[in-house]
């Protein structure tokens, strides 16, 4: 079994300063401290003449391709093509499975990972903070740590916008409970630093497509109570996908339907993307139970308050029921 390294700030620094071709992997299913950290760091080695790409085995979503424009292109390796790397960079992914195929394309061999999820499964060296809201506010203290020690000589626009992104978004706008005081220093500094706050926050969280309308509404309309209202639930199963035209990205919100329901203590969705008994899960948590634990059980992970997962089951229904069940279990 391998043992992989615990690094501390200054010799994951020195690793990423090593001149290796790189390429920069993170997890499927996109969100922005994913794209935003992966883009932000691909700038930081810009800065030091070091050569690399981002990859992934899904393109970046629509909605967050401001972040990657005039970067780089596509970040999907098509088979057969020849990746020509000499390292692996794996950022925002607390679990091998969630890289999806590139994973194994990359015959499992990860030579650093940065992450800030208190549960998964190391799979490298890494450098991992779990009281950091976000992979992005690792990024930006490398960036800091990395100017301090004139190894670039400035911190560019991309990098504090990109990096202000990761950070909006995965705490829901500076709303989750993953939020500091630390935090929000961080979040001034990028602003006086000149991150578009305004633009930024408009895109992520007041900008829907007519598609995730329709996903909502969806969900709205399949909103499920458990436990006299301590839980709540809703499913997206393949048919309804089919019916409404509707894709990975424009089922990511649905999650925010159930969670936003007074009184419920946990909150979950289960979706089927393809016609198989397979769901992928997104739970919530506005209360002491910790859905890591739970999205663990099923070989996922994630944070206290925030994970997922995935399962086969015979129906969604019966995915649906499963996850409850594993919910009460750990409820008092």
């Amino acid at each position: 079994m391998n043992e992989f390294k615990k690094l501390s700030l200054e010799e994951l620094c020195d690793r990423l300063c090593e001149n290796k071709k790189t390429l920069i992997i993170y997890h499927v299913r996109s969100d922005a401290d994913a794209v935003g950290s992966a883009f932000a760091l691909r700038e930081l080695f810009r800065l030091m003449n070091i050569p690399a790409v981002c990859v992934c085995s899904d393109e970046v979503p629509e909605r967050l391709k401001f972040l990657s424009e005039d970067a780089q292109g596509s970040v999907v390796v098509e088979d057969g093509m020849s990746l020509g790397h000499e390292r692996v960079v794996s950022v925002d992914s607390a679990s091998p499975s969630q890289l999806g195929d590139m994973f194994v394309r990359l015959h499992r061999d990860v030579d650093l990972m940065i992450d800030h999820h208190g549960t998964g499964i190391v799979y490298a060296d890494n450098y991992i903070d779990p009281t950091a809201s976000a992979t992005g506010e690792i990024i930006y203290t490398i960036a800091k740590k990395l100017l301090a020690d004139g190894r670039i000589p400035f911190i560019t626009p991309r990098v504090v916008n990109c990096v202000y992104a990761a950070i909006s978004s995965d705490t829901g706008g500076f709303r989750y409970a993953n939020v500091t005081p630390a935090t929000h220093r961080m979040a001034a500094e990028l602003i006086e630093a000149g991150a578009d706050s305004v633009d930024i926050n408009h895109r992520l969280f007041e900008s829907k497509t007519l598609k995730q309308m329709s996903a909502e509404g969806e969900a709205a309309r399949r909103l499920k109570l458990h436990a006299d209202g301590r839980i709540a639930s809703v499913t997206i199963p393949y048919s309804s996908r089919v019916a409404l035209g509707l894709n990975d990205e424009s089922m990511e919100t649905v999650i925010d339907i159930p969670r936003s329901i007074g009184g419920v203590e946990v909150a979950f969705s289960v979706r089927q993307s393809e016609e198989k008994p397979f769901f992928r899960v997104s739970m919530r948590s506005s209360s002491d139970i910790d859905v890591s634990a739970i999205c663990k059980s099923f070989g996922g992970g994630g944070h206290v308050r925030a994970s997922g997962c995935s399962l086969e089951a015979p129906s969604i229904e019966e995915a649906e029921e499963i996850i409850v069940k594993a919910i009460l279990a750990k409820m008092k």
